[in-house]
């Protein structure tokens, strides 16, 4: 990729390999397009690259739909310890559950076999698949 660079008037052609001043880039003599500047002052080291994404992302927008925290049910509320969690977390920590206690079928990791306690969340149902977990959430959320 290459750049064209105005210099005083007149345009010059600069290879994207060229090194290229850095303090130069936003002088008012050269004029590069904004996208061609991030990508040129990128060049530098890699704290360069995550300050320029940090301040791209510091305004953080308040969780909303799954990831906001919600009331859960009692019988969620017994299994995980806490009143307020969001969807994606609650998923989470009873996958957690899952793997820790060794409750995926060996013959095929699609199913979970449910012990007391998940069954208490899960309808009561003794075989559950994977996908079907996150559907059967629903009534524990308000």
């Amino acid at each position: 990729m290459s750049a064209f660079i105005l210099l005083g008037g007149s345009t010059s052609f600069i290879p994207a390999d060229a090194e290229i001043n850095r303090a130069a880039l936003f002088s008012s003599s050269i004029r590069l397009p904004i996208w061609r500047r991030a990508t040129l002052s990128l060049r530098g080291s890699a704290s360069s690259k995550t300050s320029i994404i940090a301040e791209g992302t510091a305004s953080k927008k308040p969780a909303r739909g799954i990831t906001k925290p919600g009331p859960v049910s009692p019988a969620m509320q017994a299994f995980l310890g806490v009143g307020e969690i969001p969807r994606t977390q609650a998923l989470k920590h009873i996958w957690d559950y899952i793997k820790a206690n060794n409750l995926q079928d060996p013959e095929n990791k699609k199913i979970i076999v449910c012990d007391e306690k998940l069954k208490s969340i899960l309808g009561g149902r003794d075989r559950v698949g994977f996908l079907d977990i996150s559907g059967l959430l629903n009534p524990h959320f308000k």
